[in-house]
């Protein structure tokens, strides 16, 4: 595997990305965990535009479908014991340098959040770290998952008229990792926190009824779902405990997830993860902000039959990391948080 990386940008406590498209043709958006700005660039890592100086705080971002560039973002979570004002928000770009931001919904402590497309419906998804605080690590009153359908226009959303929730479930405590995982075409969320990994189905056909399903009886920080051996079943890759130390893979045998892999040292702070195709092979990239800060890659090897892995970077503290495919390559962007750097790293077999 060879890696090129260039550094995009410096920006402080940078965080979240997503993929957006706007004006024609696709860009990725990089933004801050604290009051910090955030930040469009081209799919060749050129900034094209500032989106706002502040006031940040963003865990999440997602493209509205069917819009050009309008997107969702959480707002002012600056960390697990300052996050009491977060809310998701409705950005709508007007011209170069001016984006009007205005509220879809209070929500205190969301930390996720996702819109899933089901039969022409659009469902958000969005995933509460704890449920209040009374003082600083403070884990007492638990998360909860909520969930609404979207409508399809958002112009009557502000302040004073904002997006009613359903509560999915609740008691969910340290209710951190989300990841979108396609199953037999439908768009599913993978929500892990101490209770477990889950897996939430919107509803078919307009309903009102969502799926939830525990996969594993496990703490976890982050989770993802990949095909790595290629033999049709996806095993089930983890991050545990909350920012914990430990990457595992698992694999389902008579029904049940069994252990197969554990990386072979502690990688502090597990945070960044991605779960897919790297070059054409099924990939499972994690990256930890603490100890070596690396960001790395885990692959299976069917010649020898085991997992093994290959360092992308060294000591930069990924938070997270956006995957995409440029000109036939693959790219790979983190946010290096612990060195306040986007990097931007071409990657080739």
């Amino acid at each position: 595997m060879n890696v090129e990386k260039k550094v995009i940008k410096n920006l402080n406590k940078c965080y979240a990305l997503t993929k957006i498209t706007y004006q024609g043709s696709e860009h990725f958006i990089v933004a801050a965990e604290k009051q910090d700005p955030a930040y469009l660039f081209d799919m060749d890592g050129n900034l094209e535009d500032k989106i706002w100086d502040g006031p940040g705080g963003v865990m999440s971002m997602v493209q509205v479908p069917g819009t050009d560039g309008q997107y969702l973002s959480t707002y002012k979570f600056y960390s697990p014991n300052d996050s009491k004002e977060a809310k998701i928000v409705i950005i709508t770009p007007q011209k170069k340098g001016e984006w009007e931001v205005r509220t879809l919904v209070d929500l205190p402590h969301v930390h996720r959040f996702d819109l899933l497309e089901r039969d022409g419906h659009v469902y958000l998804i969005a995933c509460a770290l704890k449920s209040g605080h009374d003082y600083k690590e403070d884990w007492t009153k638990p998360g909860k998952v909520y969930a609404a359908e979207l409508p399809s226009d958002l112009s009557g959303f502000d302040q004073d008229h904002q997006l009613e929730l359903t509560v999915l479930k609740d008691n969910m405590l340290k209710n951190h990792g989300y990841y979108r995982v396609m199953k037999d075409g439908v768009p599913t969320a993978v929500v892990s926190c101490n209770e477990g990994i889950f897996r939430f189905t919107p509803p078919a056909n307009g309903g009102s009824e969502w799926n939830i399903e525990l996969l594993l009886d496990l703490p976890a920080s982050d989770a993802v779902l990949v095909d790595l051996d290629g033999d049709g079943e996806e095993e089930l890759c983890t991050l545990s405990p909350f920012h914990g130390e430990k990457v595992s893979i698992y694999k389902k045998t008579e029904g049940a997830y069994q252990k197969v892999y554990d990386f072979p040292e502690d990688a502090p702070f597990t945070h960044a993860i991605y779960g897919g195709d790297l070059c054409g092979i099924p990939s499972f990239v994690v990256g930890h902000r603490k100890g070596k800060r690396n960001l790395f890659v885990i692959r299976y090897n069917k010649e020898t039959g085991s997992y093994g892995y290959e360092i992308i970077d060294e000591d930069v503290g990924p938070a997270n990391v956006l995957h995409f495919v440029k000109d036939g390559k693959d790219v790979l962007v983190a946010a290096n948080r612990e060195i306040d750097e986007i990097a931007y790293y071409t990657i080739t077999e």
